[in-house]
């Protein structure tokens, strides 16, 4: 066993990438047509290294999770301390330190009462937890109401339920007649010069009043990603309409759920996207950056009167849900060392240099007659390129393979091309983003790439 644990140590790359085309199955990847993937020998800071030691830049954060950068000190440290102790214990029946501590830190950094952390794996389960204890807590007060509200283009995950409220990304066509009863309004999506975004968002909200009002005894939870759909290309609203969106549901008597997984930690320029509409809803799902991209760990983050509504004597009214790895103590470490560093390293500070940053390029994007929709949030650059295009289109497809040939992370959405980096990125790194996206951007309306 040690031998061949050496042999596997000591593999090529090319053995690494024969061995995964035959055995691995991607993510979001077709494998008839995508090319060899490239091997990551290490990380550091805002970088990637392939086996070569060649440098990519990861300007999209290896799917908006690594926070701090990649190997930080700090988080190192705390998961080998961590490992010391303990690893792992089954979390029904005990508790341990890192799930408490960093349930109070959460509680103490969310508004209002939400109190109450349920811990699972990923943004896909958090989500689940959500509408499951929406759904219930409703079954809890004697009701049953099954129908759940979600926005056009709205991405939440890739398991049941959550396909069910994100079913309008065009991701999930297949699995359409599996899915829970959902109701789909408009997301009044806005960028950088946009005229007619009072009147969309005037026919949203008219759009959710009558469906509130049609399926007034059947609404269970109302779901939106605040400020920023990740999946749908980067989509910004305002957060005038995040307040007003909400205020109606609470007039008509609606669970509210936030899917904060791509919008949390700093991703959009405050520590929670519903800090930008000063609301608090009644359930919030966290993920991706919680552990500063280190471990799966997930939060289904819930007021206090929903978590009394489970309360009795019976277990039928208890939420029946559960994982193996529940507060793993080793990414409860992680992310606890990770929300450290927001004070310590004045991360709130970065981000707003990064946006800064990012505003001097709105200009230069607007002049170009290739690309539309510019935008910036927080530390999100994103605009579309003209010629349109699928979820993995041709213009993208060469785009991204020319961006990563050239040492950087850069991963388009179908039209939608952005950046998304880690927020200990320099100055000098980000202006060297900034001139290859754009030569990106010269080679494809040249058709030189």
């Amino acid at each position: 066993m040690n031998e061949q644990s050496n042999l596997l140590t000591a593999a090529s790359p090319d053995d690494i990438v024969a061995r995964d085309k035959r055995y691995i199955w991607h993510p979001y990847t077709q494998h008839g047509t995508e090319t060899d993937p490239l091997v990551v020998a290490r990380a550091k800071g805002a970088s990637l290294f392939d086996a070569d030691g060649r440098e990519i830049l990861d300007m999209i954060s290896s799917w908006w999770t690594c926070t701090h950068g990649h190997a930080h000190p700090k988080i190192n440290a705390a998961i080998a301390r961590q490992a010391e102790t303990i690893e792992h214990v089954m979390f029904a029946g005990f508790t341990h330190a890192p799930a408490v501590d960093l349930a109070e830190t959460l509680a103490s950094l969310l508004p209002g009462d939400l109190n109450r952390v349920f811990y699972s794996d990923d943004g896909s389960t958090s989500v689940e937890v959500a509408i499951k204890i929406a759904y219930q807590s409703w079954i809890n007060r004697g009701e049953t109401r099954s129908t759940l509200i979600a926005f056009e283009g709205g991405y939440h995950g890739d398991t049941l339920g959550a396909m069910s409220v994100g079913c309008s990304s065009q991701m999930f066509g297949a699995f359409k007649d599996l899915m829970c009863d959902v109701r789909v309004v408009p997301f009044p999506a806005t960028f950088d010069g946009d005229d007619a975004v009072d009147e969309r968002e005037a026919a949203a909200l008219s759009a959710l009043e009558a469906t509130l009002f049609e399926c007034k005894d059947t609404i269970a939870a109302m779901i939106i990603e605040p400020m920023m759909q990740g999946s749908a290309g980067m989509r910004f609203c305002r957060p005038g309409f995040l307040a007003r969106m909400v205020e109606m549901a609470r007039a008509a008597g609606v669970l509210v759920i936030f899917d904060e997984v791509a919008t949390g930690f700093g991703r959009t320029g405050r520590l929670f996207a519903m800090e930008h509409a000063g609301v608090t809803p009644d359930l919030v799902c966290l993920s991706k950056g919680l552990t500063g991209g280190y471990m799966p760990l997930a939060a289904t983050v819930a007021r206090d009167w929903l978590f009394d509504l489970f309360l009795g004597q019976d277990f039928d009214r208890a939420l029946p849900h559960g994982h193996s790895f529940t507060a793993n103590p080793l990414a409860c470490s992680a992310a606890l060392a990770a929300l450290g560093l927001y004070a310590e390293e004045q991360t709130m500070m970065r981000i707003v240099k990064i946006n800064a940053a990012h505003r001097t390029m709105l200009d230069v994007l607007a002049a170009r007659t290739d690309v539309s929709r510019q935008r910036v949030l927080g530390p999100v650059l994103a605009f579309e390129l003209n010629e349109g295009g699928a979820y993995q289109s041709e213009a993208s497809r060469k785009l991204r393979a020319w961006y990563i040939a050239n040492g950087f992370n850069i991963r388009p959405i179908g039209p939608t091309v952005y950046l998304m980096p880690p927020y200990c990125i320099t100055d000098e790194e980000l202006l060297r983003a900034y001139a290859c996206m754009i030569e990106g951007l010269d080679r494809l309306a040249s058709g030189s790439l």
